[in-house]
């Protein structure tokens, strides 16, 4: 058994980790809210520019732009979002996972990585991975310069054809409790269709419908990847909130036992120095 010394240094060890982890919890908790209420408000905007891609699409007929060409996907761009910080439980290692998996499908030599974070860049850098590009994650808030920065540089890739295909790696936030990888095609953009049975509406569009799909359609990429990125972020603090209430009732479950390990041995210790004594008695007689 371990001195009453080790036990108490240990418990001091295990008190001063949770007190971390109480304070990470409670950081990621306030930041939850926030990044929660951001990622549920850019949802309904996302989905509508979708909707008026469509309406767009069906009223200019055939339309050509460099962000809907169709190439043989040859070289494939991945959009890795993970975090700067770890502390999150399984947040990373899930991303990390779904991007490996990808790699051995399409092949490492038809793969080159853009990663958003430190954790993701840090790990397919160490593995010797084609990274590309690489971006901070915002710690805090994630704003749409953040966002447009990324695009840019997406963009651009793909119009010099150094892309064929890009998909984008992200987490979706469900709840605090739940979040979910998905793998997105971003670019070339899925040409638009509406529903063959929905009533049309009969808009008068000015400027002209190739006009203004031509204006949207960089600005659909922006939105797509700040909503994977606050989507991300709300995640992020989701999981590590989750990771932090675990690790804080670990260390009380821990505490208690080191507690009981302690008493055990001042026990044992007290009764070693009765029998001392009662022997000495004896001798003595």
């Amino acid at each position: 058994m371990a001195s009453m010394r080790d036990i108490r240094r240990r418990i001091k060890t295990v008190r001063n980790i949770q007190q971390i982890t109480k304070a990470l919890k409670m950081v990621a908790v306030a930041r939850l809210q926030k990044a929660q209420s951001k990622a549920a408000a850019a949802r309904p905007y996302a989905d509508e520019m979708i909707a008026v891609l469509g309406q767009l699409a069906s009223a200019g007929g055939e339309i050509q732009h460099p962000l809907l060409a169709i190439r043989e996907p040859n070289t494939i761009g991945i959009i890795v979002i993970t975090s700067d910080r770890g502390m999150s439980g399984s947040y990373n290692t899930n991303i990390i996972r779904k991007v490996t998996e990808m790699i051995h499908k399409y092949g490492n030599n038809h793969v080159k990585l853009v990663t958003i974070g430190k954790k993701g860049r840090n790990f397919f850098a160490k593995r010797g991975f084609d990274i590309i590009a690489d971006f901070p994650m915002p710690t805090s808030e994630v704003a749409m310069a953040d966002a447009r920065a990324v695009s840019a540089r997406i963009k651009e890739l793909f119009a010099a054809a150094e892309f064929d295909l890009v998909r984008i790696v992200y987490t979706h936030f469900v709840s605090a409790l739940t979040q979910r990888v998905m793998d997105l095609q971003l670019l070339p953009v899925a040409r638009p269709k509406g529903d063959e049975h929905a009533k049309v509406e009969d808009f008068i569009f000015e400027p002209s419908p190739h006009e203004l799909l031509g204006s949207l359609l960089p600005r659909y990429v922006d939105t797509q990847i700040y909503r994977a990125m606050l989507d991300s972020l709300a995640s992020e603090f989701g999981a590590r909130m989750t990771a932090m209430t675990s690790a804080t009732e670990n260390a009380t479950e821990m505490i208690d036992r080191l507690t009981l390990d302690l008493n055990r041995a001042r026990q044992a210790a007290i009764t070693r120095e009765l029998a001392e004594i009662v022997g000495g008695a004896e001798a003595l007689k």
